[in-house]
């Protein structure tokens, strides 16, 4: 899961508002990744600006101070989640290539046939791929198709007609934006839908009668920004803006399925959010009318009389518990504390640092736990980290009987298509049952929403004609689309395995690049490799790990026609 966001504005004069609303639009989805992100901005005649780094958008940006440097009336903005494989600033998006005719591209997803893309990049399309981002093979599919159009100049049918070869070879989930340097911005998405894309209007502020546009993972960045008659981009669907305003919307590929990712709904969208037309808000006062229901069948009725109060997990879960609340006639009380400087704690890169965070981000109000009976409302529940924490912090303020209830139904199935949950052997609920996980995580008694009833809740949120089933392989395992032989292994690989070099034991530093990078940071990160038999006698191997020691690497790296700032020293 990541944010993708693209703009063009009306006036191809306007020196940096372009970069500026860019940097709000990632602030405003910055709950969709929290691992790294990027601004990459374009002038009339082509030059492309960026800067990238790891960190939050407001330490990148420097609290928008760095957008100054950033001119250009149109471009892309990107927040990464990391999914599979390492959390390099090399990584960090939006990608570039130069040729053919300068292309950036942000993605929201993941390919589940990264083998054979990098295979057939390699010894037939001869294109060099520099990190282990998926993306990057999808900029490369997709520049490549451009290419063999053998034009000096593309049009938009080009554009569109290379879109369509790209689809034919990748398999998996994406939401893109993408820039073509001086002609325009690109949207496209899967032909299932799986992750979602939004387009935008709204009047230009310097040109009468003339339109801006902007593309969005979600509505919140369109509508607090000003664009509003937003629409959905389609499953198979793709949007090209072109410098001047002209807008064109092409059937790229036939709709395989209209099948959006439910975890959207459950987890990862903002509530004042519309997806797909479902607003999010809807779907989780759904769930909780459902999940009230649920606790009333597993429980009885007098273990619902029982209760006496129902206590949010904060914050995706808040909305739903209100409900389960007004539903079973049990009070509500927001009797977690949730400190607002602190990540996510799903989203942060290392089980040990998900556990720390659990304490740092919600503390209990003793007062609402002492003596009592409590049911506490979460939106899911994946390694059981943050549960079992939360358990344990409201029988330490006194709660004498504790229920646990999930939104979400059990999670047993990898994630394939861009939300890196966990491997099933990392999942609580894999092959336990419901009384074995409610044991680990210390609560009296479990109950989990079904699946039909989930699905049932966004559906019932959704227009009248709209979506009405979605994906949910994570539950089931029944995916939208077919998976390559070997995938779950090679996945399993890329979820930081550690690496053995003729079968010694790996030392690794803070990042892994495969070419010269820069950080926002000003410091360079790195991996290194070494078996321990190679190892001076006495050697510390911590001290290989000191910034003195690493691999110096260009304060900025210089593509041809781009320009990154991401450096404090420029």
């Amino acid at each position: 899961m990541c944010g993708v966001v693209g703009l063009l504005l009306a006036d191809t004069e306007s020196h940096n508002e372009a970069a500026q609303l860019l940097f709000e639009s990632l602030l405003f989805l910055q709950h969709r990744g929290q691992d790294a992100c990027g601004i990459a901005t374009c002038l009339s005649k082509g030059r492309i600006h960026q800067a990238k780094g790891n960190g939050m958008a407001a330490k990148v940006f420097q609290d928008g101070a760095r957008v100054a440097d950033l001119p250009g009336f149109m471009g892309l903005g990107h927040l990464r989640y990391p999914t599979a494989g390492s959390s390099s600033s090399a990584e960090s998006q939006p990608f570039y290539c130069n040729s053919p005719y300068g292309i950036c591209l942000a993605h929201n997803g993941n390919l589940i046939n990264a083998p054979e893309l990098r295979r057939y990049l390699d010894e037939e399309a001869h294109r060099h791929v520099n990190t282990d981002s998926d993306s990057e093979l999808l900029l490369n599919i997709f520049a490549n198709a451009l290419n063999e159009t053998g034009k000096a100049r593309v049009n938009v049918e080009d554009i569109f007609r290379s879109l369509t070869q790209m689809y034919q070879k990748c398999q998996g989930a994406w939401a893109v934006t993408a820039m073509i340097a001086g002609f325009g911005i690109l949207g496209f998405r899967d032909a299932h839908g799986i992750r979602p894309l939004l387009i935008g209007t709204r009047p230009s502020a310097t040109i009468q009668g003339a339109t801006d546009y902007m593309l969005a993972s979600e509505s919140i960045a369109l509508r607090q920004l000003g664009f509003k008659d937003y629409r959905d981009i389609l499953p198979g669907e793709a949007v090209f803006i072109q410098k001047g305003g002209k807008v064109q919307f092409k059937q790229v590929v036939e709709m395989k399925s209209y099948t959006p990712d439910i975890f959207e709904y459950v987890y990862f969208g903002r509530p004042d959010s519309v997806s797909d037309s479902i607003s999010i808000h809807k779907s989780r006062q759904n769930m909780g009318a459902k999940l009230a229901d649920k606790i009333r069948e597993t429980i009885g009725d007098e273990g619902v009389r029982g209760i006496d109060v129902i206590i949010p997990v904060p914050e995706t879960s808040n909305t739903s518990a209100a409900v389960v609340s007004e539903r079973l006639k049990i009070p509500l009380s927001n009797a977690f504390v949730k400190n607002r400087y602190v990540f996510r704690t799903f989203i942060l890169p290392g089980q040990k640092l998900r556990q720390k965070s659990v304490r740092r981000k919600l503390s209990a109000i003793e007062s609402e736990f002492k003596g009592r009976t409590v049911c506490l409302v979460d939106d899911s529940i994946v390694r059981g980290t943050t549960s079992r924490e939360i358990v344990s912090m409201a029988r330490e303020a006194g709660a004498v009987r504790v229920y646990f209830a999930s939104c979400a139904p059990p999670l047993v199935y990898p994630h394939i298509y861009g939300i890196d949950l966990a491997s099933p052997r990392e999942m609580i609920a894999h092959e336990k049952t419901r009384e074995d996980i409610a044991q680990l995580i210390g609560a009296d008694d479990l109950i989990y929403q079904d699946l039909d009833d989930l699905k049932q809740a966004c559906a019932e949120a959704a227009p009248k004609g709209g979506v009405k089933d979605f994906e949910v392989g994570v539950f089931c395992g029944k995916y939208q689309t077919a998976v390559p032989e070997g995938y779950f292994d090679h996945l399993d690989e890329l979820r930081g395995k550690k690496r053995t070099v003729n079968g010694g034991q790996v030392l690794k530093g803070a990042v892994k690049v495969s070419g010269p990078m820069n950080e926002s940071n000003g410091t360079d990160s790195f991996t290194l490799e070494i078996p321990i038999s190679a190892l001076p006698r006495n050697a510390d191997p911590a001290s290989l790990l000191s910034v003195s020691n690493a691999p110096r690497s260009p304060d900025n790296r210089e593509d041809i026609s781009i320009h990154n700032i991401a450096s404090e020293n420029n």
